[in-house]
């Protein structure tokens, strides 16, 4: 089998091609794409704590507090403490990063339908489908 078959290729450089769409995606909303993600599960509806926001991302809790200080220093989250537990600070997104992620997951919404352009809505949706499977 070529190394151009290799399931470790395919999924590498469709990454790539990914990244390289959503990248210039996001710049207008001055985030990158850890920092969409971060933003992403801030915004759902529960709000989470630093290390509960890490661990649905599977990062490490040094890396999440680096992406969080950054965010808040854009402005686009903050942190206050937990009313019932004082050790604990919830993050959770300001209006302007409620803002931002809703600009910024529109233009990822169309990255990726760039992305995937070249498959018809079907497989496209098979595509999506299979490698949610595959991760879990």
């Amino acid at each position: 089998m070529s190394r151009r078959r290799r399931l470790g290729y395919l999924l590498k450089h469709a990454n790539l091609r990914l990244a390289e769409l959503t990248g210039p995606a996001l710049e207008p909303y001055g985030i990158d794409g850890r920092e969409f993600a971060v933003l992403s599960v801030l915004g759902s509806a529960d709000p989470l704590s630093q290390l509960e926001a890490a661990q649905r991302l599977a990062i490490d809790r040094t890396t999440m507090v680096s992406l969080v200080d950054a965010l808040e220093r854009k402005k686009l989250v903050g942190r206050r403490p937990d009313p019932h537990d004082r050790r604990r600070n919830i993050v959770e997104l300001t209006g302007q990063g409620r803002e931002t992620l809703d600009g910024a997951t529109r233009a990822v919404d169309g990255a990726e339908a760039a992305f995937l352009g070249g498959l018809a809505e079907e497989d496209a949706r098979l595509f999506r489908d299979v490698l949610g499977r595959l991760v879990g």
